[in-house]
């Protein structure tokens, strides 16, 4: 009669997720995305770990449908020159490697791209620190649109 539980608390998650993009700045964004692919990438770890095939293969098409329509697509390979060519190879090289982690079962592979995408997100949190942090980086390099 009133739904579960489950997809009121999703619909209430979404909501947040929605309010959040829209208030965020186009570097708020971009670490969004990383974290949404982190995220997807976590949960095919352990769909893979349980054997539960379906859900590996929706987490994982999730993972590569953020770097290829979201972190791919808003490069800015003009302006990010050499910086941004190689974040493309690199979005590339890891959507190949969910591709292998999907066919061949491997979690390694799964735990590798995972160690990118925290590494892509730690340096873009750090070029977005206030300058009078302790972490302040230098200004972002402008590889993405509009940051």
């Amino acid at each position: 009669m009133f739904g579960t539980m489950k997809s009121g608390a999703s619909a209430y998650a979404k909501v947040g997720v929605e309010t959040g993009v829209l208030a965020a700045s186009p570097h708020k964004l971009i670490v969004m995305l990383f974290d949404g692919a982190v995220t997807a990438v976590g949960s095919a770890l352990v769909h893979m770990r349980a054997g539960n095939i379906a859900e590996k293969g929706k987490a994982i098409s999730k993972a590569i449908q953020i770097i290829e329509n979201g972190l791919r697509a808003s490069l800015d390979r003009k302006a990010g020159g050499q910086i941004g060519e190689n974040l493309d190879a690199l979005y590339e090289y890891m959507q190949h490697r969910l591709l292998m982690a999907n066919l061949n079962n491997e979690p390694e592979i799964l735990e590798e791209v995972q160690r990118l995408l925290n590494e892509l997100r730690d340096a873009w949190n750090a070029i977005g620190a206030p300058a009078n942090s302790p972490s302040a980086a230098p200004a972002p390099v402008a590889a993405y649109a509009g940051a």
